[in-house]
Parts: structure tokens; sequence; C-alpha cells
């Protein structure tokens, strides 16, 4: 009996230990505690700017890109894998949610994160149903760099200047009315009002 009392105090602050000790990646990623009434509750919108490094990734081509030629727009980078259901499960709404914003104001850029790349991306992406999906991506996963990839599906969201201002690694319903909003919010808060 004093064996299994010691054991568990030991399992309980070595618990404590690796919960405190945990690292946060951005400003605002420590855990909270706000009531969720949607999924949309779970992105976390940072309490500053956090720059972000150019990093590249690859189009549907091969070509070569980064964040830097998507300034001017709130940039919503989704990292995904065919192999992980509940990205999948995302694709169709955040696909539906791009419709939702100008061009000239907003970009999608799903990045797949399959060891295979486009070779398995786009046979599957067709067998869902979604053959002009237009995804992106990341191969060697280079996007690491920048972001925590530990977890997928991870959404981040980037102001009109290419810097980080919110995320998210969960699943998200993108369909929610919350989203837009958010995202419209950000897109009204970089617009240059006139003098």
């Amino acid at each position: 009996m004093k064996r299994k009392v010691i054991t568990a105090l030991m399992l309980s602050s070595l618990f404590s230990l690796l919960a405190g000790g945990v690292a946060h990646a951005y400003p605002g990623m420590q855990q909270t505690t706000k009531p969720m009434e949607s999924t949309v509750d779970l992105i976390n919108v940072l309490p500053k700017t956090f720059p972000i490094d150019p990093v590249t990734f690859n189009d549907v081509d091969g070509k070569t890109i980064d964040f830097s030629q998507f300034k001017g727009k709130i940039i919503m980078v989704n990292m995904w894998a065919t192999w992980c259901p509940p990205c999948v499960r995302e694709l169709p709404a955040i696909e539906r949610l791009a419709t939702k914003f100008k061009a000239e104001d907003f970009v999608l850029l799903p990045i797949s994160i399959d060891a295979e790349g486009k070779q398995q991306v786009q046979p599957f992406l067709s067998s869902l149903g979604m053959p002009n999906f237009n995804s992106y991506y990341d191969q060697p996963q280079s996007l690491g760099d920048v972001f925590p990839l530990d977890t997928i599906p991870a959404t981040f969201i980037l102001d009109q200047q290419g810097q980080l201002i919110a995320f998210v690694r969960s699943y998200v319903d993108w369909d929610d009315a919350k989203a837009i909003s958010l995202i419209q919010g950000f897109i009204d808060k970089g617009i240059k009002k006139p003098n």
C-alpha cells in the first residue's frame, strides 16, 4: 500500500512538472478556460502580432512560393494531411469559407504535409469529389520552422503584413457564422481608412 502511494505521488509530481514546463511558441498560446459555444471559440487571437519568417512551400505545379506573395490580404494557412480525419472533415468548409470574401482581401492556403505530395493528394481530393480544391504542398514540413506541426489540423491566420494574428490547433467548423465574422473583422481592421 505504501509503495502505491509513493508511486502515485511521484507520478503526480512528474505530471505537474511536465504540465508546468510546457513551452509556448507564440504569445497567447497558454491554455485558457474560457467557455466554448462553438469550435470557433478555440481560435486564439493573439494580443499582438507575431512576426513570421518567410518559409517556402509549393503550389500544385511545384512552383516555390512564400507568404510574402500574399501581403495586403488576410492569409489563412490550414495545415492538413490525407491521413488526418479531422483535417479532411474541414476541407469542404474551408473551401466554402474562402468564397465568402473578396479575393483582394483574403486568401486561403490549405497546405498538405503528406510525404508523397501531389501524387498522393490530387487523387485523394478527386475521390472526395473535390478535384478542383487548390491545395499547396510542404512535403519536407519546412513550415515546421515557423508553425508547430505536431497537431493537425492547424490553422494560422496572418494579417495583411504577413504577421501571425490568430491560430487554432484543432478542428474548426468553418461554416459557423462566427468564423465569417472573425475573418471579416481581421479584414476590416487592416483596411486603411481615408483621411
